[in-house]
């Protein structure tokens, strides 16, 4: 579905990615981990066309996107969660979901807002409520639904455990894991909390100072001395677990 090739990436003057290969299949979770200030939400950022690319090639569903817009990205089928649980906190949840599918015409705006609160019980206790009044945890939860509205193949989602108590940190992944399996969605996370996200991945991506290290199954990174290995190993090396050594 997604397919990045030796992507170059600049803050301006700056480069932040440097040769960056990522692959992610159809109806599948990725994660995309590393320390602070590795260029991991950079990689959403560019596929998004938040960041300008040099060189390289981003390509969704076989089409070329490097040079898009995330207007281009929306209508091709891509939706960005960003840091922060971003929602209009006066406006209520089901205004937050109108919003969200703002290009709709009324009636498949309904059917839409009715399809995303059955995909989030808790929202639909909350429709009427002020998104402002709503937890930390609940916010993430419309800030998801608000980029289901237009029924994405890919969601990328940046940091979605910022700012959330432990325990519902571990309901936010579950309900990732819901938006695959319910919706078919895929979804590729840019997470701090490895072991978090982990728990619910198919395939990882370790990211630092703006290039990959190593990439695989999940399995490989479960073991917290092999991820220990790949956050503090040269880009060249790939990690490799016990059974693999023997």
């Amino acid at each position: 579905m997604l397919n990045i090739q030796k992507l170059d990436a600049f803050y301006g003057k700056k480069q932040v990615l440097f040769n960056i290969d990522l692959t992610l299949e159809d109806r599948t979770l990725g994660a995309v981990i590393g320390p602070n200030g590795a260029g991991k939400s950079s990689v959403l950022r560019a596929v998004f066309g938040m960041i300008p690319v040099r060189h390289g090639l981003i390509k969704f569903n076989d089409h070329d996107i490097s040079q898009g817009t995330p207007l281009n990205c929306i209508k091709a089928g891509i939706a960005f969660v960003p840091q922060g649980a971003r929602v209009f906190r006066d406006l209520t949840v089901g205004e937050n979901l109108r919003m969200g599918g703002f290009t709709l015409a009324n009636r498949e705006l309904a059917l839409r807002s009715e399809e995303v609160i059955e995909a989030f019980p808790i929202l639909a206790q909350r429709k009427a409520q002020r998104a402002g009044a709503l937890s930390g945890g609940e916010r993430q939860m419309l800030a998801f639904g608000m980029a289901l509205m237009l029924r994405p193949k890919l969601l990328l989602i940046d940091e979605p455990s910022i700012g959330l108590a432990p325990m519902m940190v571990s309901q936010v992944f579950d309900t990732i894991v819901s938006i695959r399996n319910k919706l078919g969605t895929s979804v590729l996370i840019v997470e701090q909390q490895a072991q978090q996200v982990l728990r619910i991945v198919d395939s990882v991506f370790v990211i630092r100072a703006g290039r990959l290290i190593s990439h695989g199954p999940v399995e490989r990174y479960r073991d917290s001395d092999v991820l220990r290995h790949v956050y503090l190993s040269e880009p060249e090396q790939e990690p490799t677990t016990q059974e693999e050594s023997k």
